[in-house]
């Protein structure tokens, strides 16, 4: 992954991208004591632009107040000047970004026994699932690994660490011949899927589950408004996993992911078994937002200035 790009950000300065090791003893890797961000960056008519820049880069700090970090040696000011050299360093009009603060020592398992560090990464990544997907839409089934409980591992923050089940029940599912994973919450209610938030359409209104058991997506959080800004009404409420069958769409989002419907659950055909009516929709509106030309694009949209091509290694 990321073989073309240039310049990663270690610490408090951009290296040269070949300089971006870890080290073996820490607790970041052997435990997974660390906390991520996924971000976009999009080509616009403006130049590149970072969706939602400041709203991920707040709950990356949260995240890491969650785990238990407690003096951090950036500011948020400086986190976001940071994502922006990174960026603007590699000259990717539009790339994945990838904030990570991983426990640097700590292998007694106590966080305060080591130290905080901060990686900022970026690479072209254009689509998760590929370009196909986004018509067809994907195949999915219940995993048979449950999503966290939320007094196991936090579920509102993006700890590396919590990501081991999804990688095993997506795995199980690519195997299994499917695209995606569904995951169910700990009371037998649907969760979200590996990494992605979930919707269904029924009889033209959107549902979606509860904050409770996922993780409260910045896509997520856009669809709604989205949606809602269309005219749709969105419902927050329990889904059984014999709703999402006898729905009339399921679609899903997140930053990888952006907006992609799920065409097929356990072999049953979900609506006409392809992007609906609502799902299309959206993903139009996203993909007008994300390329500048929305009304909500000035909001959302942080454009990445020029810096200068200083302090790399």
């Amino acid at each position: 992954m990321a073989p073309s790009s240039k310049y990663i950000w270690i610490e408090d300065e951009l290296k040269d991208f070949s300089q971006g090791t870890v080290p073996f003893i820490t607790a970041g890797l052997h435990y997974g004591i660390s906390v991520f961000e996924g971000i976009r960056s999009y080509a616009t008519a403006r130049g590149s632009a970072i969706f939602r820049l400041e709203e991920h880069v707040d709950r990356l700090l949260d995240s890491a107040h969650v785990l238990g970090f407690r003096d951090l040696p950036f500011t948020r000011s400086q986190l976001i000047d940071a994502i922006h050299q990174t960026v603007a360093a590699n000259g990717f009009p539009a790339c994945y970004i990838r904030p990570l603060i991983y426990l640097d020592g700590g292998m007694n398992l106590v966080i305060d026994t080591g130290a905080p560090r901060l990686v900022i990464a970026v690479w072209e990544w254009k689509t998760f699932f590929g370009p196909e997907a986004k018509e067809r839409g994907l195949r999915a089934n219940i995993a048979s690994f449950t999503r966290l409980h939320p007094n196991v591992s936090m579920t509102k923050a993006k700890i590396s660490g919590n990501y081991v089940g999804s990688v095993m029940a997506k795995t199980e599912s690519v195997r299994l011949g499917f695209d995606e994973a569904i995951m169910l919450d700990p009371g037998g209610y649907v969760a979200e899927c590996t990494g992605e938030n979930l919707f269904v359409v029924r009889k033209g209104t959107i549902y979606t589950v509860p904050k409770s058991s996922i993780l409260e997506g910045i896509t997520r959080d856009s669809l709604m408004v989205l949606a809602r800004d269309l005219g749709y009404t969105v419902v927050e409420e329990p889904i059984s996993r014999d709703q999402l069958y006898i729905s009339d769409e399921v679609f899903v989002c997140g930053t990888a992911a952006e907006v992609i419907a799920i065409r097929e659950i356990d072999f049953r055909t979900i609506g006409a078994g392809k992007a609906g009516p609502v799902a299309r929709a959206l993903q139009a509106a996203f993909d007008k937002l994300t390329s500048g030309a929305h009304p909500r694009s000035a909001e959302w949209l942080s454009y990445v200035p020029a810096f200068a091509a200083s302090g790399k290694a």
